[in-house]
C-alpha cells in the first residue's frame, strides 16, 4: 500500500474532526458514539481509529481547536495596524461568534459550551483549558496595554484588569446566544459605558435606614 503524504493525512484527519463536530453539535459529547462518528465520515472504522483511538481523543482535539481559536483572535488583533479600538474588538468578538455559529454542518459555539463541562469532568483537559485560556488572556493584556499607550485607556487605568473584564465577557456571549438572547456590539458598548460611568461616579446614595424593630425580649412584661 503506498505511503500517504502528510497533506493527505492532514486532510483525512480534518475530515474526521469535522464529521465528529457535526455529531457533537447535534447530540453532544456524551450522547455521540464512535459508531456515529465513523458513519458520518464515510470511512472504515480502521481508517478512523488510525487517526483517533477513541472519542476522548476526538474531544481533546476539538477542545484544543476551540481554545487555540480564542487565543488567535487576540493574536490577529495585535498584528493589525492601526490597532483595533476597544469598540472594534467588541465588534470582532460578536462577529466571530456569529460566524462560528452559522457553519452549515456544525456550530462550534455549542461545542465550546460542552467543552467547558467536559473540562470540569476530566482534570487533564481542565489543566489544558486553563493554560490556553491564560495564554489568550495574556495576549489580551498586551492589547489593552497598547490601548493605554495609544490613548484609548486613561493613564491611570489598569490594563490587566481591563483585559480580565473583557475576557470574562466572552463565555457570557456564548451562553446568552444559546440560552437567552444574542447581544449586539452596540448594546455591549452602551452597557459597558453605562456601567463604567456608574462605577466611576463618586456620588454616594444615602439610604434611609428603616426603624429598628423593638427588642421582643425587652418589651415583654
Amino acid at each position: 500500500m503506498p505511503r500517504l503524504s502528510e497533506q493527505t493525512r492532514a486532510t483525512r484527519r480534518r475530515h474526521i474532526l469535522t464529521s465528529a463536530w457535526a455529531c457533537f453539535s447535534r447530540n453532544g459529547f456524551q450522547a455521540t458514539s464512535m459508531d456515529e462518528v465513523i458513519a458520518a465520515t464515510g470511512m472504515s472504522s480502521s481508517a478512523v481509529y488510525r487517526y483517533f483511538r477513541g472519542k476522548d481523543e476526538l474531544i481533546d482535539a476539538t477542545a484544543e481547536e476551540g481554545l487555540a481559536h480564542v487565543r488567535n483572535i487576540f493574536t490577529r488583533a495585535l498584528a493589525e495596524r492601526p490597532t483595533p479600538t476597544p469598540a472594534d474588538l467588541l465588534g470582532i468578538l460578536v462577529s466571530d461568534l456569529r460566524q462560528r455559529s452559522e457553519q452549515p454542518d456544525f456550530d462550534m459555539t455549542r461545542i465550546a459550551i460542552q467543552s467547558w463541562a467536559e473540562a470540569l469532568r476530566r482534570p487533564k483537559l481542565q489543566a489544558r483549558t486553563r493554560a490556553l485560556y491564560r495564554e489568550a488572556r495574556e495576549e489580551l493584556v498586551t492589547l489593552t496595554t497598547r490601548w493605554q499607550q495609544e490613548g484609548y485607556l486613561s493613564p491611570d487605568a489598569n490594563p490587566r484588569a481591563t483585559a480580565v473584564v473583557l475576557f470574562t465577557l466572552m463565555p457570557g456571549l456564548l451562553v446568552g446566544r444559546h440560552l437567552v438572547d444574542s447581544v449586539s456590539r452596540d448594546d455591549l458598548i452602551r452597557g459597558i459605558a453605562s456601567l463604567a460611568e456608574a462605577l466611576a461616579s463618586r456620588t454616594v446614595t444615602t439610604r434611609k435606614r428603616s426603624p429598628r424593630a423593638p427588642d421582643v425580649a425587652r418589651t415583654c412584661p
